[in-house]
């Protein structure tokens, strides 16, 4: 048994204790969490200088993309982004792919992340997730807008579906079939997503730029010049006149959650827009917001005040290391208090934690600090403790 107290300590599902104590078994599960009393000897109790709070929970990776780190130019937009990352990726061996897997997974672990959502397009991080290091759902990304190819792509999806769970039949690892984006979304491809899905949750990019919207809505624009340039015929696809988020909630279907990743040009009228969809289904709609991706590639951040505004079930992911500089979930929540500092840090480590959990389906044991749950701890240390606010020098370890 190990008591840990700390300046304080943010269960997340209640105001944040000063001077409290977590008592945790030796699994991890916690047996209490109260206020610091003279009942405690002090003699028993680690005392961390800061903020504890639950393990972070990533709903947003791309860890096979750990290979990229620092091989693709800043700010160059999505279409750019697009582009030199096709011309790339195929340009690395198998092995140096795999090898640089652990360590990208090791620096979540270290950064206090205890589950991730992780985007596979093959199978170079299967061994690694096999090893049940960190809960994984593993969202097996499959991507075509040319209608006959639709069969084909779920195919694949299919096969490294059964590869994974081989692979990680030692753990209970959950796995999607999952569309990629709404641009390289087909509407065949759509509806044979949403039947292989069987009510599972679902992960899709969104409205990551001005092109995207601009493609769907008028069928020009930069990312019509890129379908060109790469030879993709887009001839079955009509301008619908509308933002590309309509085609998503249009499209696909018999899920249980959709997970709308980045939404760095969603607008109110978009979030409206999905909420009154929302009503009139089963599906909940959970938002990732990765911002330290969005400025690598686009130097914009989503509106954070409108998604608050509109009740929006915001989540943090880190993204990948081709479009970012550490898989560090404090990282992104800094950047997010940066430019918006009136963001409070429980709104925000509720981001990080609990929404994330429910998004999952972890929230019976992740996400929170409340008796019974295993949800791991971490320290964030380097706070102004009158204001409650990160600084520079902030760091988030896990204990």
């Amino acid at each position: 048994m190990r008591t840990i107290s700390a300046d304080y300590i943010f269960p997340i599902s209640s105001a944040p204790i000063k001077n409290g104590i977590v008592i945790i078994d030796n699994d991890g599960t916690i047996l209490d969490i109260e206020e610091l009393s003279i009942n405690h000897q002090p003699s028993t109790i680690n005392h961390y200088n800061g903020v504890v709070c639950p393990g972070f929970i990533n709903t947003h990776c791309h860890l096979e993309l750990s290979y990229l780190k620092g091989h693709l130019s800043e700010k160059a937009g999505m279409t750019g982004f697009i582009r030199e990352i096709m011309s790339k990726r195929d340009g690395f061996r198998r092995e140096e792919i795999i090898a640089a897997i652990a360590p990208a997974e090791q620096e979540m672990i270290n950064e206090g992340i205890v589950a991730v959502g992780d985007i596979s397009n093959d199978d170079f991080t299967f061994e690694q997730k096999g090893k049940g290091n960190l809960i994984y759902h593993t969202f097996l990304e499959v991507f075509d807008f040319t209608p006959h190819n639709a069969e084909k792509v779920v195919s694949k999806g299919k096969i490294l579906r059964e590869l994974l769970q081989r692979q990680a039949s030692n753990i209970k690892h959950q796995t999607s079939i999952s569309p990629h984006a709404p641009y390289t979304l087909s509407a065949p491809l759509a509806r044979l997503i949403s039947q292989a899905s069987e009510g599972n949750i679902l992960s899709i990019h969104n409205q990551e730029s001005a092109a995207e919207n601009e493609f769907f809505i008028s069928k020009s624009g930069p990312m019509k010049e890129l379908y060109d340039k790469a030879g993709i015929n887009t001839s079955h696809f009509d301008a619908t006149g509308k933002n590309s988020l309509h085609y998503i909630l249009e499209n696909l279907s018999d899920f249980s959650k959709l997970l709308l990743v980045h939404n760095t040009y969603t607008s109110r009228e978009d979030l409206q827009y999905a909420n009154s969809k929302q009503q009139t289904t089963n599906n909940k709609l959970f938002w990732a917001t990765c911002p330290n991706a969005n400025l690598y590639i686009e130097n914009k951040l989503p509106d954070y005040n409108t998604f608050i505004a509109e009740n929006a079930r915001l989540t943090i992911g880190t993204d990948s290391y081709a479009s970012n500089h550490a898989l560090s979930i404090l990282s992104e929540i800094k950047t997010i208090s940066n430019h918006f500092p009136a963001i409070e840090l429980n709104t925000l480590l509720t981001w990080a934690t609990i929404n994330g959990a429910e998004f999952l389906g972890l929230e019976k044991s992740h996400g929170t600090l409340e008796k019974g749950k295993r949800p791991g701890l971490v320290h964030i240390s380097g706070l102004d403790l009158n204001t409650m606010r990160l600084t520079e020098k902030s760091k988030a370890k896990k204990i």
